[in-house]
């Protein structure tokens, strides 16, 4: 005679637990809404109705049958009473509506790789320890004051998790559940789905309590029943509250959103003699532009151009150092092409080149967003892709982890050493979305494993990977930059990598991703994540200065005045380039970058409005020094690991070039920047239009050998199409 499977009467407690729960919740609510007078003979002819479509109908007909018919005779009492039983019948409908949802969110507990082998001893874990990890080794405080329960594992669990994840044969995997650190059992609970190995076990909240879950039910003054959709429910949307405020937005609740921007203006060289901003190796901006233009067939919105990613999206033949600085600088000086009056001044820095081979080991951490809004084919689906390529190219001591979150967060990988691919591509291939977006709980998670993993002189970094779409827990963009600020100070970098369109934050990831010591790239296409993760892989993940800040003085005896040209989001004031407290943008290993000036020669009227002659002191002037001298360029950084800044100072004059003898790239990098200003409908964009851009683009084409180039073109042919209708 066959045994009766365990799994059975595990799932037949917590089936009589989730009914247990919702009788619990119909009286209790019962009783408040009546003031604890409700007559023993109705409630328990409420309570004892088999049916919702009874008690909306039968059970309202028979009590009131039993008052007063007539009105006159009716006392104040049986009207009291007439009221609150229609009302204590409508919530009892909408309490069993609920108690038919409840057996469709069954939870499954998050679990990661862990080998099965012999029957390890039984451990418990409880998620009243806002510390509990894979082991379930950590002490156990007592309940929290909000009185939540003890959450119960009717699982054997593992001892601790080895510091190389042996290989596991298909399906012989045990489950190991991991705690959601800071969250009670409430949320522990109910999670997504994110199983990567099947398995016996159940987890059961024993004692959850009735105020806590209520709670749950009317969170935000919802009504009772909708959070559902977006506390619980596994594969459902996130919440929002569709303003775009201190709280995300939710998929389809007001669309992408962009950090305005408002461009730099022309500046009197007398008055403002100095230019600071912080450099940018983002490429965000380009391949979104790329999105609007060539899939979705449409001119961008204003806000979505940062014209330094666009010219920063393209390598540039510039030399690398030779003095044992991370970089080398370069300038060049010709006449602006769409303003003949004007000059412009491309200043310019290479990366040192480090190989494949030397780069150091690597201490990695995805962090994956699974919420619901992630279902698209354009997110979770290609970030999976984009991540597989990466794992590709790591080296058999690199390590790797997976933090994910949704509602809430968990440990699916623990760190696992590079040379067990296959655990590490399994992980990724069985990930889910499902649930609303607590990006804050995952961001913590992330950098404690990281932290956890550290490797000493190696690369230390968490790959953020996500539309953006925080809507519960942290979601304010200040507050998630001051966690991130927070975090980059333990010596970990961020990599971000944006998703999708829709409910795409582009606002928020490119503020926490400066806050970060990180980079930034939106993934379009799985061109485009070969591009950011295995082309340039060793400058995504390699950082050589960070915290580098670029200060120009500019002549007035050669300059009236000037105009930086992108970087708005960069710009620092005079005195922070001296303060290496001041956070700025780091360079990875052969990364470029290029800033351009649009500068007014002495003599010519600076078009910005004037100011009115000072009282208290007498107006600068030129001192005489270095009167040939167009301007100097000064550059502060930091090396990786370095507190403390390091200077480079060079003077640059005048070449007197014509804009048709300058170099290649100079006149590439023109015409680039020349298009972003012509998406923006710029008010500094001169004479130029779109046949001149493109016209010098593509006799600078060069060699493009893996066709960026050439896409350039098909999107500015694209660009001038939709501008002409």
């Amino acid at each position: 005679m066959m045994s009766k499977h365990p799994a059975d009467g595990a799932e037949e407690r917590n089936n009589e637990h989730l009914d247990e729960l919702r009788d619990r919740l119909i009286d209790q609510s019962l009783r408040e809404l009546l003031g604890n007078e409700v007559p023993p003979d109705l409630s328990a002819r409420i309570l004892a109705e088999p049916s919702a479509t009874a008690v909306g109908a039968a059970a309202v007909s028979d009590v009131t049958s039993s008052l007063p018919v007539p009105a006159e005779r009716a006392t104040r009492q049986g009207r009291k009473w007439l009221a609150l039983a229609v009302a204590a019948s409508v919530l009892l409908a909408l309490g069993i509506g609920i108690g038919a949802v409840i057996p469709s969110l069954r939870p499954q507990a998050q679990v990661a790789y862990a080998p099965s082998a012999t029957a390890p001893p039984v451990n418990r874990m409880s998620s009243k320890n806002p510390a509990a990890l894979v082991d379930g080794s950590k002490s156990m405080p007592s309940p929290d004051a909000n009185g939540h329960g003890e959450l119960s594992l009717d699982m054997p669990l593992p001892g601790p998790m080895p510091k190389t994840t042996p290989t596991i044969p298909t399906g012989t995997g045990r489950p190991v559940v991991v705690a959601e650190p800071n969250k009670p059992a409430s949320h522990s609970t109910f999670v997504p789905n994110l199983s990567l190995v099947t398995g016996e076990g159940y987890l059961r909240d024993k004692s959850i309590g009735l105020k806590n879950y209520r709670d749950e039910i009317s969170r935000k003054g919802e009504e009772i029943g909708r959070p559902l959709s977006g506390v619980f429910q596994t594969g459902g949307e996130g919440e929002g509250t569709g303003s775009s405020g201190e709280r995300g937005r939710g998929p389809g609740e007001g669309g992408d959103r962009y950090r305005r921007i408002v461009e730099n203006t022309y500046l009197d060289t007398l008055q403002n003699p100095l230019s600071t901003f912080s450099i940018d190796v983002d490429t965000a901006s380009y391949a979104n532009v790329r999105q609007f233009l060539l899939q979705q067939g449409a001119i961008p919105p204003p806000d979505a151009v940062r014209i330094e990613e666009l010219i920063n999206y393209f390598r540039y033949d510039y030399t690398g150092p030779e003095d044992g600085r991370p970089f080398a600088s370069h300038i060049e000086v010709a006449d602006c092409p769409w303003e003949p009056k004007h000059k412009l001044v491309r200043v310019a820095i290479k990366g040192r080149e480090i190989a494949p081979e030397k780069r150091p080991q690597a201490n990695l951490v995805f962090l994956i967003d699974v919420s619901g809004s992630m279902e698209e084919p354009n997110k979770l689906p290609l970030l999976v892709e984009a991540l597989k390529m990466l794992t590709g190219q790591l080296r058999g001591d690199d390590r790797v982890a997976i933090v994910v979150y949704a509602g809430s967060s968990g440990l699916v990988l623990p760190s696992t050493a590079g040379e067990n691919r296959e655990i590490i591509l399994t992980a990724l291939n069985n990930l889910r979305a499902g649930g609303s977006t607590n990006g804050g709980a995952g961001i913590e998670l992330a950098y404690k494993v990281a932290k956890e993993n550290h490797i000493a002189g190696g690369i230390n970094r968490v790959i953020l990977c996500t539309d953006g779409d925080f809507n519960v827990g942290t979601t304010s963009d200040g507050q998630l930059e001051r966690l991130i600020e927070q975090k980059a100070k333990q010596g970990t970098f961020l990599t971000v990598l944006g998703f999708g369109r829709g409910n795409f934050n582009d606002s928020m990831l490119e503020a926490i991703s400066g806050k970060g010591n990180g980079n930034y790239a939106y993934v379009d296409s799985p061109a485009e994540a070969r591009k950011v993760l295995v082309e340039q892989l060793s400058g995504t993940l390699m950082t050589i200065a960070k915290d580098v800040k670029i200060q120009i003085e500019f002549n007035p005896a050669q300059v009236a005045g000037y105009r930086l040209v992108g970087y708005e989001d960069r710009i620092l004031a005079a005195q922070d380039f001296n303060d290496d407290k001041k956070d700025a943008g780091e360079i990875g290993s052969g990364h470029t970058v290029t800033a351009l000036y649009e500068i007014v020669p002495a003599g010519e009227k600076v078009p910005a409005p004037s100011v009115d002659m000072l009282k208290y002191q007498v107006p600068a002037k030129a001192t005489g020094q270095g009167a040939d001298e167009l301007l100097t360029l000064k550059i502060r950084y930091k090396e990786p690991t370095a507190d403390v800044s390091q200077l480079i100072e060079v003077p640059v004059k005048d070449a007197s070039r014509k804009f048709a003898t300058a170099s290649s790239d100079f006149q590439f990098a023109a015409a680039v920047a020349g298009f972003g200003m012509l998406l923006r409908d710029s008010q500094y964009k001169g004479n130029l239009t779109y046949d001149a851009v493109l016209e010098i683009a593509t006799q600078h084409k060069g060699k493009d050998a893996s066709g960026y180039r050439a896409e350039l073109l098909e999107m500015m042919r694209k660009a001038k199409q939709l501008a002409e209708k």
